[in-house]
């Protein structure tokens, strides 16, 4: 399989669009959408991207923009044929609901959903004079040097990334890094703004994480992010985050934090995580 891209799309297979207006894509996945967590899974990044571009791009409007994206992931998302299902579930002129799924066939032969993705679309204006953020801006990273994260984050995805981190994982506050890929989202098409986002954004949970990922696991079920500012997209850009775990005494945390790109923050990010010894 090839790895300059996370998913190579599979021609001439995806059935028309059905009659309530969902379109339908497929795309077969390569080796480096490996999940840190074991090698018959993708790490929940590709899919979440893979989920973005979806929703981004299905019946675009010039007048808005993504402005909340939530991403469920329903189970284990195999290294098979993803099946991208995406419709319009609330129209609306100012507002509107977008829906993409991924459909993979499961090793007994079933074919359902494993993640779903739910977009908001808000309309948009020109409004320069209000843009303010109040959050911390992050050291460049042209001026930090190369370092990779834990020794046992290795393999599929992770090494796809280049790291630049600013604050290490599992100091009090706040950890943050500068992340950044030459891996491509989909094998033949220049990645947008946000495809260059979603496709780093939930290793949020592994940057924010006070937790030794030799002792134990700690999978999120979703992500939901949160835009103030549409990402920018430039060639070799960086993106940063942000980020802190909490976690209760019965094994399940929530991890927190910002997002940026090279103008300043543009979002938040929260995921729901689950904390198992290993």
């Amino acid at each position: 399989m090839s790895d300059a891209a996370y998913y190579v799309p599979v021609p001439d297979t995806a059935p028309p669009a059905v009659p309530d207006g969902t379109e339908i894509e497929v795309f077969r996945p390569t080796a480096s959408t490996v999940s840190t967590w074991g090698p018959h899974l993708q790490h929940g990044a590709p899919p979440s991207a893979l989920l973005a571009r979806a929703v981004e791009r299905h019946r675009p409007r010039p007048d808005t923009r993504l402005t909340r994206l939530t991403v469920d992931l329903l189970g284990p998302v195999p290294l098979t044929d993803l099946e991208v299902r995406t419709r319009i579930e609330r129209p609306g002129r100012k507002i509107e609901l977008v829906v993409a799924e991924l459909w993979a066939t499961a090793p007994d032969g079933t074919h359902r959903a494993v993640a779903r993705g739910t977009g908001w679309r808000l309309e948009i204006v020109d409004l320069p004079e209000i843009a303010r953020t109040s959050e911390t801006p992050l050291p460049r990273a042209a001026d930090l040097h190369p370092t990779d994260p834990d020794p046992s984050w290795k393999g599929g995805f992770i090494d796809t990334l280049d790291w630049r981190i600013v604050v290490p994982f599992g100091a009090p506050g706040l950890s943050s890094a500068w992340l950044r890929t030459d891996t491509a989202l989909v094998e033949g098409e220049t990645p947008s703004g946000l495809d260059r986002l979603m496709s780093v954004a939930d290793v949020a949970n592994g940057v924010g994480s006070k937790l030794d990922p030799r002792a134990y696991t700690f999978l999120n079920t979703e992500l939901t992010v949160h835009l103030f500012r549409a990402p920018t997209y430039r060639d070799q850009d960086w993106i940063g985050i942000a980020a802190e775990m909490s976690v209760g005494p019965d094994g399940v945390g929530t991890t927190t934090g910002l997002l940026y790109d090279d103008t300043g923050a543009l979002g938040r990010i929260t995921q729901n995580v689950q904390v198992r010894p290993r």
